[in-house]
């Protein structure tokens, strides 16, 4: 593959969660969900996990298909007992979208999750884990995440995706949408059957960023990374003049300026702006063959 290769800068805050250890007593439970959806790009499916993996894959029905596979382990058959009773998801319908999370011991949604300090600072007995399976139809819309102990993978949908993770790494195929996806530490890779029909946004702090698009792609990629490279096969990527923004702080000792200094590369004849950011890791932008 012919590549062409540009220099980065950046600088990034790391953020990190320590897996759990392993259980010697466990319960198991499989969990099928089933919801209507009338008009799919309309809708919004949101899934807030935690512990375990997403994976969503597109189809040609009318409904969203949930199975759940939750396991709950503990040290002893207190704290399997604690655990069963304690834990439950939550599931919303309602408007245009549907929200699955973890309800109790405590509310995983974004607007929620600073509330449960109860959680953190108690000595809980149990540990918990959630593997996802979802099928949805083609042209809907989703927000879904997860934090440990599990990849994301979404395929064959062509709505607008949000997709994060932390520990682990995100896949997404066959996509059409405006995309954001971020991850901490995982490699991140996306493909398009057709270039995003908006702005998207790939961030990975520890792990290689590698998106394919279709080789009639019109775009401004703007890219940073610390400890890596920009790549491209694409014949047609010229870099644009570098963009610096000036932040002003003001403090007691005086006025701090900052200087962010923001890398473009226009690839055809420009269009969406399409954001790429790694610390350590290499970034490929590939032409599909």
């Amino acid at each position: 593959m012919k590549k062409r290769h540009f220099p980065l800068l950046t600088g990034l805050a790391m953020l990190c969660f320590a897996p759990a250890a392993g259980r010697a007593q466990e319960f198991k439970e499989q969990i099928k969900k089933e919801f209507a959806v009338p008009n799919p790009a309309a809708e919004v499916l949101a899934i807030y996990n935690l512990n375990g993996s997403v994976r969503v894959e597109g189809y040609s029905g009318d409904k969203v298909l949930v199975d759940i596979d939750k396991r709950i382990s503990a040290d002893d058959s207190d704290g399997l007992a604690l655990g069963k009773h304690e834990f439950q998801l939550g599931y919303d319908q309602h408007g245009d979208s549907i929200i699955i999370y973890i309800a109790e011991p405590f509310d995983t949604r974004p607007h929620e999750w600073g509330r449960d300090e109860d959680w953190r600072q108690r000595d809980h007995n149990y540990d918990f884990n959630l593997d996802f399976v979802v099928r949805v139809p083609f042209g809907m819309n989703l927000h879904v995440s997860t934090v440990n102990h599990g990849d994301m993978l979404v395929q064959d949908v062509t709505g607008n995706l949000s997709v994060h993770n932390v520990n682990g790494p995100i896949a997404i195929r066959n996509a059409k949408g405006a995309t954001t996806a971020r991850t901490i530490n995982g490699n991140l890779t996306v493909n398009y059957v057709s270039a995003p029909n908006g702005p998207s946004d790939y961030y990975t702090l520890n792990g290689k960023l590698e998106v394919t698009y279709p080789a009639n792609l019109s775009a401004i990629c703007q890219y940073k990374s610390m400890n890596g490279g920009f790549y491209t096969d694409f014949d047609n990527a010229e870099p644009l003049p570098v963009s610096v923004i000036k932040n002003e702080t003001h403090r007691s000792s005086g006025t701090v300026y900052k200087l962010n200094i923001t890398k473009r590369v226009q690839i055809g004849s420009g269009g969406n702006l399409f954001k790429f950011e790694t610390m350590n890791g290499n970034i490929y932008v590939k032409k599909q063959s």
